[in-house]
């Protein structure tokens, strides 16, 4: 033991003991710096990219005679020999305009990418995020107005290509994070627990997704968090519904950086405000506190960390639906926490990400009835959940545009329940998975991604096999085509094992043909889908045994199956007008599937047949103003009465389809401080309006036990007005906000 301690030691001790060499310069094109330029030092992964002015600095263990190479989709890549020793190196480059040219072709095959804009079909930066008119902010808001996603308002998740909420998922520095929404009532939809401002960047699969991701049939979001800010800085943000504050401070030698930011929401004011659908008894409130801190080691490596804390609270009281009684009520306390740890780290030609995750979530539900304005029943619901996730991923260039990666994954849930002691279980799971992945290069004209996955779940008892395999290929300078196929396995949800079930993975296959033209400042994707669903969960109804016609659905077999086709387009142009960026999505699906509770194969009640968004954004230099538009029409879902019969099986009762989903959405951004030279702070207001015409939308039908009633199930308001200020001192991000036409 002794031995292999003082090996581990004298490893540590002589990794972080190399020499750290600064390289820097600045990129040109005709006398002028150019921004984002990718510079690398050949074959490792040591490198920068460069600001808005061109220029570039980053250090390196690396000695002797290399190479520098300088790549921007718009320019023809240099390669420059550098000599590296003790001293700093300084490198300054012109560049010439790419013409004929071209670069690898990249798989992209149902993958959106904003963390490589070489890479990218379409570019959701946090800037994106926070101008798209109707997202309020939220990533997972915002992506539904990308070709894929359903508009399903009344609960929270990703609802992607005809798979639920809960068969996407949604990774951070790449380890999973479970719990990404807030805790919520039935009905109402949670919200984002995590500010966009967080993340740099991210990768939206809307299927056939990397063999490094697990357990999602449908498609993964991986986000990707900031790195070291430029400088410190602190932030306040007010508005009749939230106050937050928080700040980041960087050290003096720019190494390391750590920063806390606190916040607290209610929506009481806005109730007196506006005409609410919903009647809060006690109106959504929530306080939030996040820490992080980031510290770049002297050996090169990169080691970041953030935590959060946050709780929430809310009350609904509605008609009810049984003659019995007058009102039905439900009341939600909620409280989260989330641990993030990641580690970064290159080993000669290797590179080492590593990271770790933990999430507690407790979720109090009090549902009651009342008569006469006294309380004639209660049932409690509540679930507590501990979470931890572990990953670590090996990577190697095997030359420019090729590489081999390879890990491992341990994902551990522990769950209890308890439903007004009725149901009282503790659910423990531990899938372990291990992959291998690699990129493949065959020329720039041809390029393909090959991986598999192998799981193992210890509550199943039994593992599973997924292979990926992608391929791409240039037809001309500018159109690319893609094919992507995957098997993908989820287990059953476990909120729906309540009892003894002889459960196996739930299984997805994806075929996936993609068309695409990108060209400076345009892009044009077309793309067709067809995925097959096997061993889908099917439920039964566990009654209760006091008589009170009160039940639980809890897991019965595998025996569903299921499939979703479909074609979608996808258009940005940021050129053609000045100072516009508009785009248009259109998605058409085809579903059907026997799962759940489903008597017979039905298109399911979240999956709309078509779906048209379209976004644009305008901003005006001499006004200091952005405007923003967003517009969704969805055709009307289907939605299902679904009974069970004298032998308890189900049946569907009633059935119809919803009206057509449809809403504009308006906000405007003025930033006084614009143009204005050392200002002191940076400050934005936003005015934003959600639904402005004042669509009546519909997102579903509650029913009575005995079918002769139901009830819609609607927005908590139809029209919603936000106004805030946010403020930053310490960092001018005027620059930022005209390159990005905030």
């Amino acid at each position: 033991m002794k031995t292999k301690l003082l090996f581990l030691t004298t490893f540590l001790s002589f990794a972080l003991s190399f020499a750290q060499t600064k390289i820097s310069g600045k990129v040109t094109y005709r006398n002028k710096g150019v921004g984002e330029v990718n510079v690398t030092l050949k074959d490792t992964y040591d490198g920068a990219t460069t600001d808005a002015n061109g220029n570039f600095s980053f250090e390196t263990s690396e000695k002797g005679n290399k190479s520098l190479t300088f790549t921007h989709p718009k320019y023809i890549d240099v390669e420059k020999p550098v000599v590296i020793e003790s001293q700093e190196v300084s490198v300054n480059t012109e560049l010439k305009e790419q013409i004929n040219e071209i670069d690898a072709v990249v798989v992209s095959a149902g993958s959106i990418e904003a963390s490589d804009r070489k890479r990218a079909t379409a570019l959701l930066t946090p800037i994106d995020i926070y101008t798209t008119a109707g997202a309020d902010g939220q990533i997972s808001s915002a992506l539904t107005y990308l070709p894929g996603v359903q508009k399903v308002g009344e609960t929270e998740g990703l609802f992607i290509r005809g798979g639920t909420g809960t068969e996407s998922k949604i990774f951070m520095d790449g380890s999973l994070i479970n719990n990404y929404f807030s805790n919520s009532v039935p009905g109402i939809a949670g919200r984002d627990r995590f500010n966009t401002s967080l993340f740099k960047g991210n990768v939206f699969s809307s299927g056939g997704y990397s063999a490094l991701y697990g357990q999602a049939l449908s498609g993964a979001l991986m986000l990707e968090s900031v790195d070291l800010p430029d400088q410190s800085s602190y932030d306040l943000g007010f508005s009749p519904i939230f106050l937050n504050a928080g700040f980041q401070k960087l050290s003096d030698n720019k190494n390391s950086s750590f920063g806390a930011t606190l916040g607290y929401s209610n929506l009481k004011l806005m109730q007196e405000v506006f005409n609410f659908n919903t009647n809060f008894s006690e109106a959504p409130q929530g306080l939030n506190a996040d820490f992080n801190f980031r510290i770049k080691t002297k050996s090169g490596g990169f080691f970041k960390y953030y935590g959060m804390y946050d709780s929430n609270r809310m009350g609904v009281k509605v008609p009810s639906l049984e003659p019995e009684n007058d009102f039905s009520s439900v009341n939600l306390k909620g409280k989260n926490t989330y641990h993030n740890v990641s580690f970064k780290q290159k080993f000669g030609k290797y590179l080492l990400n590593a990271g770790t995750s933990y999430s507690f979530n407790r979720s109090d539900l009090d549902f009651s009835t009342q008569k006469n304005d006294l309380e004639t029943g209660n049932t409690k619901l509540l679930s507590d959940g501990n979470y931890i996730n572990f990953k670590a991923v090996l990577e190697r260039k095997i030359n420019k545009i090729s590489a081999l990666r390879g890990g491992f994954e341990l994902n551990s849930t522990s769950e209890k329940l308890n439903f007004n002691d009725f149901v009282d279980k503790h659910y423990k799971d531990l899938i372990s998975s291990a992959f291998v992945e690699t990129d493949l290069g065959f020329s720039n004209q041809l390029s393909a991604k090959i991986g598999v996955r192998a799981e193992h779940s210890s509550y199943l008892g039994k593992s599973n096999i997924a292979p990926r395999f992608a391929l791409a290929y240039r037809l001309a300078k500018d159109w690319t085509t893609s094919f992507a196929y995957g098997l993908f396995y989820q287990n059953p949800e476990s909120r729906y094992i309540n009892g003894p079930a002889n459960m196996d993975f739930q299984q997805s296959q994806h075929y996936i043909f993609q068309i695409q033209r990108a060209t400076d400042g345009r892009s044009l994707r077309l793309e067709a889908f067809y995925k097959k669903y096997d061993d889908l969960l099917k439920v039964k109804n566990l009654s209760y045994v006091d008589g009170q016609n009160q039940y639980v659905q809890t897991a019965d077999n595998n025996n569903g199956y299921g499939y979703a086709k479909g074609v979608e387009l996808f258009w940005r142009d940021k050129k053609t007008f000045e100072n516009i960026d508009y785009w248009i999505s259109y998605s058409f699906l085809d579903s059907k599937r026997d799962f759940m509770n489903y008597p017979v194969s039905l298109k399911p009640n979240f999956a709309s047949e078509h779906t048209i968004s379209a976004v644009a954004k305008r901003f005006v230099p001499k006004w200091k103003t952005g405007l923003n538009l967003s517009y969704t029409y969805a055709k009307g879902r289907p939605y299902y009465d679904i009974a069970t019969n004298a032998e308890s099986q189900y049946y569907v009762r009633k059935e119809g389809s919803l009206r057509d989903y449809n809403a504009l959405n308006f906000s405007v951004n003025y930033l006084p401080n614009l143009g204005k030279k050392d200002a002191k702070a940076f400050t934005v207001l936003v005015l934003s309006i959600s639904n402005i015409l004042g669509s009546k939308n519909v997102y579903g039908y509650n029913f009575s036990m005995d079918g002769a009633r139901n009830s819609a199930v609607v927005p908590p308001v139809n029209t919603f007005v936000f106004v805030g200020a946010f403020i930053s001192f310490g960092v001018d991000k005027t620059q930022d906000a005209i390159n990005n036409n905030l």
